[in-house]
């Protein structure tokens, strides 16, 4: 049974930094892309940022593009995110994922997704 994770989520205020972290099981987390997404108050979900497998190349949505850093720890099955520089608009429910893909309309959707971790961005 695959199993994510989600911890590290909290109240910072505009400009500081956070760092999320998820632990993966029930799969070979090592051959797996897996993904950073967003779900803000009343809105759709938001591909955040990617990390393929073994290269572990990543790939970042426009509007965390610079300020956010993925990575991940094949050895422990981990998949990271640290945000900086985080603004109002940051604040949503983040997912560790896996399996997500754009459906007809522009709709992201995950097979896989944990519980999620809120964070809030307030003075």
């Amino acid at each position: 049974e695959v199993q994510l994770v989600e911890s590290g989520g909290g109240l910072v205020q505009p400009g500081g930094s956070l760092g999320l972290s998820c632990a993966a099981s029930g799969f070979t987390f090592s051959t797996e892309v897996m993904h950073w997404v967003r779900q803000a108050p009343g809105k759709g979900l938001e591909w955040v940022a990617s990390i393929v497998d073994r290269e572990q190349s990543t790939n970042y949505g426009r509007s965390v593009q610079g300020r956010f850093r993925i990575s991940r720890d094949n050895t422990r099955d981990m998949l990271y995110l640290q945000m900086n520089s985080l603004k109002l608009e940051d604040t949503a429910v983040y997912y560790c994922a896996k399996d997500c893909q754009y459906n007809s309309g522009s709709t992201l959707s995950c097979a896989y997704r944990g519980q999620g971790t809120q964070v809030t961005v307030s003075s």
